[in-house]
């Protein structure tokens, strides 16, 4: 539908006076009942969600998802991408005369890629749904009782929120799954989805689903109004690859797509509404180029504060522990979420935080010890049991202060409230993932923060993030240490000009590789995030490659990075172990498969 011509004038206006132009502001002259939603569900989204007025990608996607098109979302994370599809699904199921029945089965499918985003999704669903209570959510996720999932499909979900793993496990084995009535298939972080290995799994789920739905195979014909609509299929990504343009490829029908760039003046032209060129191969936009993330620039929040740090390698933990400190002494009361590249490393910091006391100076205060991070510490990682997961996510969510370690399995599609600042201690594998690991701080124009910490060498990775329009700023991290008192010890701060040799550094450091040492327990937790730190070092792909180069590490400085004194020839020897394995294998193949030619 089209929005008023004067309301966009107007709101062109207010835009400019208030000097915003992120894609996450609200149309505050459009309200949720002019792009077509019923009336009630405009309350429910005021009421239990926030929403006074749609941001941007919901005024654009909600009438074209009203009007049954194939949509293609690409759209900064944290704009209210989730509910602009939810929304538009659920005014045309709660307008469907007769009422549609639990007994109809599914009619509504939304694929995520993780348990967190499952749950959020699920728990948005519930608000939205509080005044149509004949509409039933549902969730089915791998962790959960498979035999509980069977009972709550048998008596029917009409919006369901699943992996692809477990939906996929369902619609084989599962014979009481209803879903004739289908008439939408969602992609929630599409590319997310695909990275995690899930592309046979969604094949697999659209041909078992097929491209339209069936008549419905009930008693009577109540829902054959439903049934008789064409599917319609939309997919939602914040970046756009190779992966994702295949998939759309296999779902969508000459897709309209949604999302302008965040440099774009806020507002709507029918042309925004008409669709994206597709051409069978690639999706192109307006202007025919093919519209992938190695060519787009990114979409960050312009009210996102980015910063990167220049930390020497063995000087990391330290500096780390640093900021954390300063952070929550600054302001006690906020969000803080902290990424590392492996689950053992997440293990680690979090063993290492919680239990790591600050000493004191006297020997007569032995008993005064007190933790060095006061804050409460929380983790999460894709190795953890469902339930711990689960807890983590409803714990850091309703927190008003809490320090989250995590892998990135929280950096797609979470949404936690006021998160004011996010740090990358590991820069992520993909340059992509940046886009999302930042995209839990500044939601929905809100403030944050973003530190990225880099070794000297690796600070091409800036040249990476700047080719997409990403420009960050260096942290004044000298300024930081001095800042911090040094009780007994007396020195010119102008004689150390390196991180390394810093006096609050080197005694932290002591300190730490004092008490890792004195653990069992913590030095073995150190030795493991060591070894599988390495090999994730060593993963990465593509131009990353030559940027993160394990020759330029010193494997030394690399272990006072996780407090051990060890050498790290005798902290790695599983490493070893295991690269002299693999060498092995890949010996006997090659001799395999010299045997297999010479016998033909």
């Amino acid at each position: 539908m089209e929005l008023n011509l004067n309301k966009r004038k107007k709101q062109k206006i207010e835009n400019s006076n208030n000097n915003k132009n992120s894609n996450s502001e609200v149309f505050a002259s459009c309200s949720f009942q002019s792009l077509g939603l019923h009336p009630t569900l405009c309350d429910q989204l005021k009421e239990r969600l926030g929403f006074e007025a749609p941001t941007l990608v919901q005024a654009q996607a909600i009438p074209v998802v009203l009007s049954g098109r194939h949509v293609l979302v690409n759209a900064a994370t944290g704009t209210g991408k989730t509910v602009a599809y939810l929304a538009p699904v659920i005014h045309q199921l709660q307008k469907s005369d007769p009422r549609i029945q639990r007994t109809d089965g599914t009619f509504a499918l939304v694929l995520v890629p993780t348990h967190e985003l499952c749950m959020q999704v699920y728990e948005i669903l519930q608000k939205l749904l509080h005044r149509f209570h004949w509409i039933v959510p549902g969730y089915i996720m791998g962790g959960e009782n498979r035999n509980k999932e069977k009972a709550r499909l048998r008596k029917g979900i009409s919006i369901l929120v699943a992996t692809p793993g477990r939906l996929l496990d369902h619609l084989k084995n599962t014979s009481s799954f209803l879903y004739t009535n289908l008439r939408w298939i969602i992609f929630d972080e599409a590319d997310r989805i695909l990275e995690l290995g899930y592309g046979k799994e969604i094949e697999d789920i659209l041909n078992i689903l097929g491209s339209k739905p069936q008549k419905s195979a009930g008693k009577d014909n109540t829902t054959s109004q439903i049934s008789e609509v064409q599917r319609q299929n939309l997919l939602l990504s914040a970046t756009l690859n190779e992966k994702v343009n295949e998939l759309a490829k296999i779902s969508l029908d000459n897709p309209v797509m949604v999302g302008l760039d965040q440099k774009t003046e806020l507002h709507l032209t029918q042309q925004d509404m008409e669709p994206m060129e597709f051409n069978g191969k690639d999706i192109l936009g307006k202007d025919g180029k093919l519209l992938s993330s190695s060519t787009e620039e990114y979409k960050l929040p312009t009210q996102l504060l980015q910063r990167y740090i220049k930390v020497p390698c063995g000087s990391r933990l330290v500096v780390l522990l640093a900021i954390l400190k300063h952070l929550f002494e600054k302001e006690p009361s906020q969000k803080v979420v902290v990424f590392f590249s492996t689950c053992d490393a997440v293990d680690f910091h979090y063993s290492l935080v919680s239990g790591f006391q600050l000493l004191p100076h006297r020997q007569s205060d032995i008993e005064d010890k007190q933790l060095f991070l006061k804050c409460n510490t929380l983790r999460l990682h894709g190795n953890m049991n469902h339930e711990d997961r689960r807890t983590t996510f409803n714990a850091f969510k309703t927190e008003k202060s809490a320090l989250l370690l995590s892998s990135d399995v929280a950096a797609r599609g979470l949404d936690f409230p006021k998160v004011r600042c996010i740090i990358q201690y590991d820069p992520p594998g993909e340059a992509t993932e940046y886009v999302h690991r930042v995209g839990r701080t500044a939601r929905i124009g809100e403030k944050g923060d973003s530190l990225l910490f880099l070794q000297p060498v690796e600070t091409d990775y800036l040249h990476g993030l700047e080719k997409h329009g990403v420009t960050l700023t260096e942290y004044p991290l000298q300024k930081l240490l001095d800042s911090f008192p040094l009780s007994g010890i007396k020195y010119h701060l102008k004689n150390f000009v390196s991180v390394d040799t810093h006096p609050w550094v080197v005694s932290l450091q002591r300190a730490l590789e004092s008490f890792i040492s004195s653990e069992l327990k913590m030095k073995k937790m150190a030795q493991n995030a060591f070894c599988s730190w390495v090999r994730a070092y060593t993963a990465h792909r593509g131009e990353l490659k030559g940027i993160f180069m394990v020759k330029k590490l010193h494997l030394g400085h690399v272990a006072r990075s996780f407090a051990l004194k060890e050498q790290p020839s005798l902290v790695n020897k599983s490493l070893q172990k295991q690269s002299k394995k693999r060498m092995r294998d890949q010996k006997h193949n090659n001799v395999s498969k010299k045997r297999k030619v010479s016998k033909r």
